[in-house]
């Protein structure tokens, strides 16, 4: 994942909204993931994903450090996100109660991204989320930890836990039968 330009990050700030648009080109993608991820409805992640930018717009003045610009935002997103579960209610990530994890065989079949998407909502939240910011959006440790407001060991932690689940969880990838 890119990260965007600090140059941007200051030239947005200060009004330039060229680059508030190649800031938002730049995270879009990586704020809508994380949303989905968190919250387990497109729907609501778009709806949050556009109200998080908002925030980016109106707050990006207070931003000291504009090479923490990606983790910042995304202790929004992640504000933003509970806010809104806390709201509407909803249950975290539905289940697919039919799909059985246990024999994912072809990593290439198309239901697989279906099946990790089940997989990946069926871990702790705290779990899942740590995955998500590392494996997914590809910050460091101690980016996380600062995202997530929990020591750098406990991101390690919850990473290596949500992944030793995940492959549980679709098994081994290799058919039994060979």
């Amino acid at each position: 994942m890119g990260r965007p330009e600090p140059a941007d990050v200051l030239a947005a700030a200060g009004g330039d909204v060229a680059a508030f648009e190649r800031l938002v080109h730049a995270v879009q993608g990586p704020i809508w993931r994380y949303l989905v991820h968190l919250l387990g409805d497109r729907g609501l992640a778009e709806d949050v994903a556009q109200e998080v930018l908002l925030r980016v717009h109106t707050k990006l003045r207070t931003l000291r450090d504009p090479d923490r610009f990606l983790p910042w935002v995304l202790v929004m997103c992640r504000n933003a996100a509970y806010d809104a579960a806390r709201a509407t209610r909803r249950r975290q990530v539905p289940f697919l109660e039919d799909v059985d994890l246990t024999k994912v065989k072809n990593p290439a079949d198309p239901h697989v991204s279906l099946e990790i998407a089940d997989a990946l909502g069926r871990l702790d939240r705290d779990l899942r989320e740590a995955l998500v910011i590392v494996g997914i959006l590809g910050l460091s440790y101690g980016e996380a930890a600062k995202v997530l407001r929990v020591p750098e060991g406990t991101v390690k932690s919850r990473v290596f836990r949500a992944r030793r689940l995940l492959i549980d969880a679709l098994g081994n990838g290799v058919d039994d039968a060979r």
